[in-house]
């Protein structure tokens, strides 16, 4: 039975399938119609939802995409939607404020912007027109009336009266504490569990090694949503607090496998286009749930964070029946979408060494559209110079260019022991073509693919070689 607050009331859940949405659960089984679906994949925003967990003496309130989101993920959580914000006939003044600037236009969108803006209006961050586009990045109106959204979003950061929420923030967060730690789902046929700690976690995989674990479920819900399968035996990961820890060392950064992408933004800064690249890697929504672990488990070839590892050298923590073992995420990737996880495997953190003096890093990803949207082509590179300005050691790797991300060792090595210049760019960029071997496919074909790879070395040179006033994006 999992427990959480609907609004102010206590709500107590058990009997239904572990991969059932908060969409599906919102609509059939608690008659809230305001969320709707719109794309079941998490890139519309239209069925954005609220939940709101304890941070301190107060609540943290994230906008989630309720059609990727599991049933489990509200345990222990308050679950507002765009019914708990009137009270009778009086509106909250985010709806307010889209009605007063006409920010409705079908209407169908309407209640995961309101949704999104109201999280952002309790969000603890500057309320200007940066953090507002930040925030509705992953809502979509289709009408494409924006700009009465953003005036909608400027009154609602001009106001700055609390509401109700925040007044009960306190009280809420003590009722939410006071709920059972762990929690766990049946519905006959399927099981989930939400253990709370890493020796119950590695209890439950020895005895169903065969169990689907899920951080964020922002892959692993597509497949319930759009290959329609069941899980029957899935494990959340979310409430492990050792897999959502965050540690700042002098000389590296330790991530739990399981903390969201939001949570590391600012740790992550110190590494040159990363936290970019994080703002393109999803929506609000999609980076408040997923994590670096899944990203890196999924083994996917077109992740965008696998290639930065590969260039900074990361290293995997990985656990099993309450045994250790570190590797190189160089060593981790065994072929399309396989890993060197053993059955009760699992990643229970990345270690990623701080950049050191004498050292270039950048990212690069080129995709069909800038947000929102899955690489084309990313592509890290690393190097590391002597007193001389030498190319000592040398990192590129890159996804979509192979069946998983992957260093380019030739092409390495054609920039190792000589200037960073256009001769040793050029070298680079013929080796590139024996590292890589990219497919033709609906986002790219192979030759666009390795043009691009070539031409993002360009670019490195260009940007390391030129001043700031000469740089020029499109």
């Amino acid at each position: 039975m999992i427990q959480f607050l609907l609004d102010d009331e206590l709500r107590q859940v058990d009997g239904l399938a572990p991969e059932t949405s908060l969409l599906d659960y919102l609509r059939t089984q608690l008659g809230r119609t305001g969320t709707k679906e719109g794309c079941a994949s998490g890139d519309c925003g239209a069925c954005t939802l609220v939940l709101a967990e304890p941070d301190g003496e107060g609540l943290r309130y994230r906008a989630v995409n309720a059609c990727i989101t599991p049933l489990g993920s509200l345990h222990g959580r308050q679950l507002l939607t765009v019914e708990s914000l009137a009270e009778g006939e009086r509106l909250h003044p985010v709806q307010q404020a889209m009605v007063d600037c006409h920010g409705a236009q079908c209407g169908f969108c309407t209640p995961g912007i309101v949704m999104s803006l109201f999280a952002w209006r309790h969000a603890a961050c500057a309320h200007d027109r940066e953090s507002a586009l930040t925030a509705l990045s992953g809502n979509l109106c289709r009408c494409t009336g924006y700009r009465p959204i953003f005036e909608a979003a400027r009154r609602i950061a001009g106001d700055t009266h609390r509401d109700r929420f925040s007044d009960a923030e306190r009280a809420t967060a003590e009722r939410l504490r006071a709920l059972p730690a762990g929690a766990s789902l049946d519905d006959g046929e399927q099981h989930a569990w939400l253990p709370t700690t890493l020796e119950e976690l590695d209890t439950l995989l020895m005895n169903y090694p065969q169990a689907r674990l899920v951080a964020g479920a922002t892959d692993l819900a597509l497949e319930a949503t759009q290959a329609l399968k069941r899980f029957p035996q899935l494990i959340h990961l979310e409430r492990v607090a050792e897999l959502r820890r965050l540690e700042e060392h002098p000389d590296h950064l330790l991530i739990g496998a399981a903390r969201p992408y939001a949570d590391c933004l600012e740790a992550l800064r110190a590494f040159p286009g990363v936290p970019e690249l994080l703002e393109r890697l999803g929506s609000l929504q999609i980076r408040q749930r997923g994590s670096l672990g899944g990203n890196i488990a999924n083994a996917s070839p077109i992740g965008d964070m696998p290639p930065v590892l590969l260039a900074l050298d990361a290293r995997l923590r990985l656990r099993r029946a309450r045994q250790l073992r570190e590797i190189a995420i160089d060593g981790f990737f065994t072929g399309y979408r396989q890993t060197v996880l053993q059955p009760g495997e699992y990643i229970e953190a990345i270690v990623i060494p701080r950049l050191r003096e004498g050292q270039l890093f950048r990212v690069d990803k080129v995709s069909k559209r800038r947000d929102d949207d899955i690489s084309a082509v990313c592509l890290a590179l690393r190097l590391d110079f002597d007193e001389q300005g030498l190319v000592r050691e040398a990192r590129l790797a890159c996804g979509g260019m192979a069946a998983t991300p992957l260093r380019g060792r030739r092409s390495e090595a054609a920039l190792v022991g000589r200037a960073f210049d256009a001769a040793a760019v050029a070298a680079a960029q013929a080796a590139l073509a024996e590292d890589f071997q990219p497919i033709d496919d609906l986002r790219a074909s192979a030759a666009y693919r390795l043009k691009v790879a070539q031409n993002l070395l360009q670019r490195a040179l260009v940007e390391y070689t030129a001043t700031p006033a000469e740089v020029r994006h499109a």
